[in-house]
């Protein structure tokens, strides 16, 4: 299979694309920047694997469908993902709006662009990474939030769509993840609620979570990895969620 990865070169982007090219399946690493996607390519042929890179913006119309000639997915993650803290009348507008079309609106676009191809040779897996932030709410995150609530009911539309052929989409909803992105919320969030660094970690982002750990980056690519397995091949329009217990409460 050829497995696309957007956001491919990110800590949650490269390990899926780590864990579909020990499987066996051609990786495509789709990212914003050549020279970080020719690095995370060559790690990858260098252990032998079949992989090939593609800069790509998914808010870009020709970008996205270049993308799909190039590289028609037989297995499309939508993992891009940008975040900005911020109270909502402080929020520039101008950043609501890139936030919905890099996390909401791109996924939807590429899935469109590749949609075509997974119908003609009637197989297709689209798995979005999505967030704990799908299902709950945190202050200051209006537009993500936002963003990660609507790829769920637009998976569930895509599912029913296409349930027609041997396709399935669904969303992977983790909980915090040690990654740069979380690393940055952190010192944001800490200028925001005047705390230190490790009390943001402790007071906010693990407080609602039972089992007190951010999750690792291989439990989501091996759950990717499940979706996309013929023993998934019935697991559709769901939420997967990891989140050692959050949602419970």
């Amino acid at each position: 299979m050829q497995v696309v990865i957007t956001g491919g070169t990110g800590g949650i982007g490269f390990a899926i694309a780590g864990h579909f090219a020990a499987l066996g399946h051609k990786v495509v690493i789709a990212d914003l920047h050549q020279g970080a996607i020719d690095d995370k390519v060559a790690q990858l042929q260098q252990q032998g694997f079949d992989a090939a890179g593609i800069v790509l913006d998914v808010t870009d119309a020709a970008s996205v469908a270049n993308c799909a000639a190039l590289y028609p997915a037989d297995v499309l993650v939508n993992n891009a993902g940008i975040q900005h803290v911020a109270r909502l009348e402080d929020f520039p507008p101008e950043k609501w709006q890139q936030l919905i079309n890099v996390m909401l609106t791109g996924p939807a676009m590429l899935s469109r662009a590749m949609l075509p191809g997974m119908r003609a040779r009637n197989f297709g897996r689209i798995v979005n990474i999505g967030s704990i932030h799908a299902l709950v709410a945190s202050p200051f995150k209006s537009a993500y939030v936002a963003a990660k609530h609507g790829l769920l009911g637009f998976s569930k539309v895509v599912a029913l769509e296409n349930a027609d052929i041997n396709f399935t989409i669904n969303t992977v909803c983790p909980a915090y993840v040690k990654t740069p992105l979380v690393e940055q919320q952190i010192a944001a969030q800490a200028k925001e609620h005047n705390l230190t660094e490790q009390q943001v970690i402790e007071q906010i982002m693990l407080a609602p979570m039972p089992q007190k750990a951010f999750i690792g980056v291989d439990e989501i690519a091996a759950t990717t990895g499940f979706l996309c397995s013929d023993a998934a091949r019935h697991i559709t329009a769901q939420t997967l969620v990891l989140d050692g217990g959050w949602t419970a409460r």
